[in-house]
């Protein structure tokens, strides 16, 4: 897969719907003179071409090479100036900044009182979205007022002004600690996963306790809380800890279910939350509850006053889709989730500007491993080399671990063994590339290299011989991850039982059922 540069100014253009498009024009319109200005025509003309173009751009006589640049970067700001008037887009925040702008404005003309009672307002509003950080901006401005112009419109007003820069102040550094420390842990997570060993496990829990702010729970708003649940759930990833990753998007999700406005005022955070929710409940096997939780967030997601726009479409397509897959995986119901895989395909289509290559890969994985639990393994490969010929997959290298590895089983399954030495050599390579051979992927390699030597009246003993071998594993506090990519031990039990791989997962899920 080629790297392809993408215009700014394009990919923006494109992004418009037509409403935004319309409402573009009309705001060009409503200045008069503008009607044939050279950047509307530019504007027309990256609304009709397919593919980024400047050779075409500059053949049709809009604007001189020389000129370009300073034309497209004036339509940029002049598309998002359009796109800031639009009502879809004034959300709490951006209606807190316009009456800050507004305030400024009458200060810098003189008319104090005015300016105090717009800000006055603003900051009531923004104290009771959680909006700290400018309520901040705006007592330091009623600061700055003040010293300028005696309004004597409260008594002890400097007292009162300089308490609620100093609280709010303490809250937003509060806010700034959890927030790096959950950013920090995140990154972590996807520069080396998953811990690997006991000395990886002192090392970021001695980090995450070091970094973890004091603080009283009871004084915590609902931004702080995010941040501090958002630190301990990446912790309980990095340590493998999925109960208590569980119990930390519970909290997270819970403190938008406590305040519903938060929901539509954060959509994009409580997206995120459901998802690492669905996700730590998939790791625990909790397959009624994830249902539960399935079902009440797309219920959400669908109600006419939840936000709408293209991050937010595009978000809720990759949780909710990715998560469906899951709910196949958990009860082993594989024949029936095929449905999705149309429908993911035309939504990546849909959302590819939107939607990291690192995702996409993720669900070309899970639609691979459906087709693998219902026996459809040519498709399982399709998929799976999708994941592997893509070279630009910088992030998760695991993802592309175990896609080779899956791959070498279902060409075993589909009888495409002939080439199968090659593959497991290359595979080979590439995990001693990554430093990244667990004893888990050690036996499922091993046990491939050596089927051409096994008897078929042999082959029964030899896959009873692995499926004791992994159970070693299966509750490894380092090794167990394997398992989370590839239930390989449902599948070698599915041999042992002559199941199908899915009547297996099923037997399991009822088993789990609590």
């Amino acid at each position: 897969m080629t790297t392809v540069h993408k215009d700014a100014l394009f990919v923006l253009v494109k992004s418009l719907s037509k409403s935004e498009k319309r409402q573009f024009k009309l705001y060009v319109g409503r200045l008069g003179v503008n009607t044939d200005a050279k950047f509307l025509a530019l504007f027309n003309l990256l609304d009709k071409i397919k593919k980024y173009d400047e050779k075409s751009i500059l053949d049709s006589g809009i604007v001189k090479k020389t000129q370009l640049s300073n034309l497209k970067a004036h339509l940029y700001k002049q598309i998002l100036v359009s796109l800031r008037l639009n009502p879809g887009n004034q959300n709490i925040r951006v209606q807190i900044r316009e009456q800050l702008d507004f305030a400024t404005i009458l200060y810098q003309k003189g008319l104090y009182k005015q300016s105090l009672k717009l800000l006055d307002k603003a900051k009531a509003i923004a104290i009771e979205n959680e909006e700290k950080n400018i309520a901040y901006e705006i007592v330091e401005l009623e600061k700055i007022i003040e010293t300028q112009y005696i309004t004597r419109s409260i008594p002890d007003r400097a007292n009162e002004l300089a308490v609620q820069a100093k609280n709010l102040s303490a809250m937003n550094v509060m806010t700034s600690k959890l927030s790096n420390l959950s950013l920090q842990l995140y990154g972590i997570m996807l520069k080396i996963g998953y811990v690997q060993s006991d000395a990886d496990f002192k090392r970021i829990k001695h980090y995450f306790e070091e970094h973890l702010p004091k603080y009283d729970l009871k004084e915590l708003g609902f931004r702080e809380k995010l941040w501090l649940y958002k630190a301990h759930l990446w912790y309980s990833f990095l340590i493998q800890d999925f109960v208590s990753s569980y119990k930390y998007a519970s909290k997270w999700v819970d403190l938008f279910y406590e305040q519903k406005e938060q929901i539509f005022l954060n959509p994009v955070f409580f997206l995120k939350g459901n998802h690492y929710l669905l996700e730590s409940l998939f790791y625990v096997k909790y397959s009624s509850q994830f249902r539960q939780t399935l079902e009440k967030l797309e219920s959400v997601v669908a109600g006419k006053d939840f936000p709408k726009n293209d991050n937010i479409t595009s978000l809720a397509f990759l949780y909710l889709n990715a998560n469906k897959l899951n709910l196949h995986f958990l009860e082993g119901t594989f024949h029936k989730g095929l449905y999705l895989v149309k429908i993911v395909e035309f939504g990546i289509n849909k959302h590819k500007d939107r939607i990291d290559a690192h995702h996409i890969m993720v669900l070309y994985y899970k639609i691979a491993c459906l087709y693998f639990g219902d026996g459809d393994h040519k498709n399982c490969i399709v998929y799976l080399n999708k994941i592997i010929n893509n070279r630009n997959l910088k992030m998760r290298e695991d993802l592309m671990c175990f896609a080779r590895v899956l791959s070498l089983f279902a060409h075993y399954e589909a009888g495409m063994d002939y080439h199968l030495e090659v593959q497991l050599k290359s595979t080979y390579k590439f995990l001693l590339k990554m430093n990244d051979l667990h004893e888990v992927q050690k036996e499922m390699i091993k046990f491939l290299r050596n089927l051409g030597n096994i008897y078929p009246h042999e082959l029964q003993d030899a896959f009873q011989e692995l499926h004791a071998r992994l159970k070693l594993y299966e509750n490894d506090p380092y090794e167990k991850r394997a398992f989370l990519y590839l239930d390989i031990i449902s599948w070698l039990e599915s041999h042992l039982e002559n199941k199908p791989v899915a009547q297996i997962i099923r037997e399991k899920a009822m088993a789990y059922t609590r």
